[in-house]
């Protein structure tokens, strides 16, 4: 049987959805201790003009680490007195960790997800406050090359970390449940910083969904601001009894070597 052919000059009709920016805000309180993991001045220095192989003699006078340099260097901070923190973590972390959460969720898929949200910074900037108290963490840890060699990586770690993040969204296409449940549980399988379920091995840096009102949640804010974490980037307390004897022989290395130039 022939079908029908279309008339001539008619054209099919065009349907487009209208689509809005809506955003969420929510409290995030960590479940996990957070590392910071900003790649430290050093190490952007040696990326644009390496140094070369140091010989035995350059070795001896020049130090391989300088831990309480390496700690202050490590979180993401801000300069002046207007942020309410110090400390502050790429708006772009968390969207990563909402995007590739979508891998492990039915019904969602993660370009799709990066494309829809967007993850508002601060005070104009690209920047979330995370408040919270860090300390001093020395970690053995393995480097990249062919040998896998051991190493040594000195971190700030927040034990009780918080934040309030603004997402951005597109409407209807998400909406507020939607990216709620994607957030939550990007907390607890992608998690941000360094040692993140993530990466695979760690679990680090996990975090969940709370409540304004939130005892704990209030209690990080309050005690964490700007001031606390000026004060423990200048004077740092060690996270465990392994970095607290780790950095104790370093600094008695120092003295008996008459090293200076080392950061205090």
């Amino acid at each position: 049987m022939a079908l029908p052919k279309k008339a001539a000059g008619r054209q099919e009709e065009i349907s487009v959805l209208e689509v809005a920016r809506r955003q969420l805000s929510v409290c995030i309180l960590g479940t996990t201790p957070l590392i910071c993991n900003r790649v430290s001045e050093k190490a952007k220095r040696e990326l644009l003009m390496p140094r070369g192989t140091l010989n035995r003699a350059d070795k001896k006078t020049n130090l391989k680490h300088d831990p309480l340099r390496e700690y202050r260097d490590s979180p993401y901070t801000v300069a002046g007195e207007e942020h309410p923190t110090r400390i502050v973590m790429p708006a772009t972390a968390f969207k990563g960790a909402l995007r590739d959460v979508a891998l492990d969720m039915p019904g969602a898929a993660k370009s799709q997800i990066g494309r829809l949200t967007y993850v508002i910074g601060d005070q104009g900037t690209d920047y979330v406050s995370i408040y919270g108290v860090p300390q001093l963490l020395m970690s053995i840890v393995r480097s990249a090359d062919i040998s896998r060699t051991p190493d040594v990586r000195s971190r700030a770690i927040i034990p009780q970390w918080a934040c309030r993040l603004t997402v951005s969204f597109v409407f209807p296409l998400l909406r507020d449940p939607v990216v709620a449940n994607l957030l939550a549980a990007a907390g607890i399988m992608r998690g941000v910083g360094d040692w993140r379920p993530e990466k695979g091995a760690g679990d680090y840096g996990q975090f969940s969904l709370v409540d304004a009102d939130n005892p704990s949640f209030l209690a990080v804010v309050m005690n964490g601001g700007r001031a606390a974490q000026d004060v423990a980037l200048a004077d740092p307390q060690c996270y465990d009894t392994s970095t607290t004897d780790l950095l104790g022989w370093y600094v008695g290395e120092i003295d008996r070597r008459g090293i200076t130039g080392v950061a205090s």
